[in-house]
Parts: C-alpha cells; sequence; structure tokens
C-alpha cells in the first residue's frame, strides 16, 4: 500500500524540521491560505474524530510554496537569476 497526501505531509515536516507555523508560511509563498487548526487535523491519527483527508490541493501548493521557500522565487523572463553566495 502506498502513502497517503497525510503521510506525505508529516513526512516532509518531520525531515524538514517545520513547525505549523512554517507551513503557514510556506503556503502563503503561493497564496494558499490555511491555518493551524486545519493542519493539525491533517496529522492527527486516521482513527481520531478530527482526522481530515489531505487533498491533493493542499499537498500541491504547499510542494509549489516550499520550491520558493528553499530555492526562492522564479526569476522573471529576462532577468539573470539571483547568484548564489559562497
Amino acid at each position: 500500500m502506498g502513502l497517503s497526501n497525510n503521510d506525505i505531509l508529516k513526512k516532509l515536516r518531520v525531515a524538514l524540521k517545520l513547525r505549523t507555523e512554517d507551513i503557514v508560511e510556506i503556503c502563503a509563498l503561493v497564496d494558499f491560505k490555511v491555518n493551524k487548526g486545519q493542519l493539525n487535523d491533517l496529522f492527527r491519527k486516521e482513527t481520531h474524530p478530527s482526522y481530515v483527508d489531505c487533498g491533493d490541493q493542499i499537498l500541491r501548493n504547499f510542494l509549489n510554496g516550499l520550491v520558493i521557500h528553499l530555492r526562492g522565487p522564479m526569476p522573471k523572463k529576462g532577468e539573470d537569476p539571483p547568484k548564489k553566495k559562497t
């Protein structure tokens, strides 16, 4: 059996040492509004009454925001990418 979107989100949160506030900020980078309560429901056990399945839209927006968070925003056409500090 494969991983659910909830499992992927949980594993990324642990691997990257992200707090709930960090995930809210990452989602905001792509103009996707999510609050702490909604995220807490995604991280609960499946047997908990407040458990919510993580939809594709939530995971997709989180991953897109994570790219911006880690790499920075994409440069506009005709601009040179920002130089990395060494």
